[in-house]
């Protein structure tokens, strides 16, 4: 659950950032009243996405969830199964020692020696296999990214918002007016042109 949070969280930021640079690059290309050097107010359009309920209502973010979770299940199941091999394998040699088992002292010196290189082994696996999630969170993370971006840039050509935030909680906004909110226009979009891969 914390990583789904973390995971949240992350894609609340890109999103936000995503959302922010679009409807930015968007004033450039209106035409519009300019007062002092800035747009008229009367000429605003604004709107505000809930970028919690877009998360985790858009297709897209929950098929990369649920393949995150299932990576990182199956790190967790192999490294579990060969710290325990290893645990067993430790009590044996302990055993083994404690009741002076081995031939000889050098015997014994090699078994240890044996389990101290499984142990660093199983160590470089968790780097590894913890590093290649990270790797995957950050792709997952630029994909969702440029689908939303992609979907913005189409989006605004006939909706024209001069601005659309971004509402994570109480983040960025402290009150908005519901009528602002196209958190679900947003969403249908997304999962409308969103076609999930054939399993």
């Amino acid at each position: 659950m914390k990583r789904i949070n973390y995971l949240i969280n992350g894609f609340a930021a890109l999103a936000f950032v995503v959302l922010f640079s679009q409807c930015a690059g968007k004033t450039e290309n209106k035409t519009a009243d300019v007062v002092d050097g800035a747009t008229s107010p009367s000429n605003l359009k604004i709107a505000y996405v809930e970028v919690d309920t877009l998360l985790s209502q858009y297709n897209f973010c929950e098929d990369l969830n649920r393949e995150m979770v299932k990576k990182e299940e199956n790190s967790r199941m192999l490294l579990n199964q060969k710290a325990n091999e290893l645990g067993k394998q430790k009590q044996e040699f302990q055993k083994k020692y404690e009741s002076n088992a081995f031939l000889s002292p050098e015997r014994a010196q090699q078994e240890y020696n044996r389990l101290a290189k499984m142990e660093q082994d199983l160590q470089e696996l968790q780097g590894k296999l913890s590093n290649e999630l990270a790797t995957e969170n950050q792709k997952n993370s630029l994909m969702l990214r440029d689908s939303i971006n992609a979907f913005l840039k189409e989006y605004n050509k006939t909706k024209g918002y001069s601005l659309i935030f971004s509402n994570t909680g109480f983040d960025n906004l402290l009150y908005a007016d519901s009528a602002f909110n196209i958190t679900k226009e947003i969403v249908d979009g997304l999962n409308a042109r969103y076609s999930a891969p054939k399993k």
